[in-house]
């Protein structure tokens, strides 16, 4: 790949082209993906309680990530001194999976063929959401590639079992996974006030190898503190619903929950959790931009996703030296 410079090539800043994330390339045949990460919208929000819009979030999350678009060199960080997401961390947009409009079985076998042509091309799925519901075909597509441990940074337990019929809704997805042979445990964080979920789901949850911790139990542990909780060794799917977020920074969404997370409190936890553990997957889900008109909910979520890719590929690089 030529290498290009601030005083090379175009300019190309971020109001200007194509709102691929990141900029970087869109891969439109999912049998041709040749990525490090490759990222899946999933414009689904069909399974919402309350308020919709998160099928909006994906193009959201997209524009918002022009902001940072590097290019090849990467971007400087001065606290850690090191430069994350430079030319050998080759990024992919390969669009979005095809929702078919009320029908929740169709749409998530799509998000799920989407996760697979991602794992199967040995790249990180990177899916961005769509309401929490997404989570479940995502998870699917790990059936057979052995086992992993879930991190889910929410306001809400997300799960309940059934709610008159319904079993993949946004307030499923976690009790879905946890009935998964390979999903070995569940650590669940930000978790606080009223929930979708009654006492008894907690109750389940616990009793399925959830490990639950709101807020207050996090800050009072420290972000390092709670990411030595998981498992040592075991490979991580990181499910981040924006909810889990304070929404005085993050209005952007459908059911918004005081008392929530600031950027660096989520920040330094997904940082600990590159550099102990092996991250396999990630979603982030339930932005809806039509709550939040200055855009700053998905300015919030592009520069979240963007700065964990960096983290993951960072300490990888820096194991495989070691």
């Amino acid at each position: 790949m030529t290498a290009h410079t601030y005083q090379s090539g175009r300019l190309n800043l971020p109001f200007v082209g194509i709102a691929t994330f990141g900029k970087r390339p869109y891969v439109a045949d999912w049998s041709q993906i040749d990525a490090d990460v490759a990222i899946l919208g999933a414009p689904f929000d069909f399974g919402t309680q309350f308020r919709a819009g998160a099928r909006f979030g994906p193009r959201a999350v997209r524009e918002a990530s022009t902001l940072f678009s590097f290019g090849h060199a990467g971007a400087y960080d001065h606290e850690d001194d090191c430069t994350y997401l430079d030319s050998d961390v080759r990024i992919v947009d390969i669009g979005d999976a095809d929702i078919v409009h009320t029908d929740t079985t169709a749409s998530h076998a799509s998000i799920k063929t989407g996760v697979k042509a991602i794992l199967d091309a040995g790249a990180l799925p990177v899916v961005i959401g769509g309401d929490h519901s997404i989570n479940i075909p995502c998870i699917e597509a790990f059936e057979g590639r052995g086992d992993i441990h879930v991190l889910q940074i929410d306001a809400h337990l997300d799960f309940v079992d059934e709610r008159h019929g319904v079993r993949n809704g946004h307030g499923n997805p976690m009790r879905r996974a946890a009935e998964k042979s390979y999903v070995t445990g569940l650590t669940q964080v930000g978790i606080r006030n009223v929930s979708s979920t009654a006492k008894e789901g907690y109750e389940a949850a616990r009793s399925m190898g959830s490990d639950i911790l709101s807020v207050r139990q996090m800050r009072a542990l420290g972000a390092k503190a709670v990411i030595e909780r998981i498992p040592a060794g075991a490979r991580v799917y990181v499910t981040i619903d924006i909810d889990g977020f304070c929404p005085s920074i993050a209005p952007g969404t459908g059911t918004p929950s005081h008392g929530g997370f600031v950027y660096y409190e989520v920040l330094e936890m997904l940082q600990a959790l590159a550099n102990r553990n092996e991250v396999v997957g990630i979603d982030l889900v339930e932005v809806a931009p039509d709550y939040d008109h200055t855009g700053g909910t998905a300015i919030l979520a592009a520069q979240v996703l963007l700065n964990f890719i960096g983290f993951i590929f960072h300490a990888r690089s820096e194991r495989a030296k070691a």
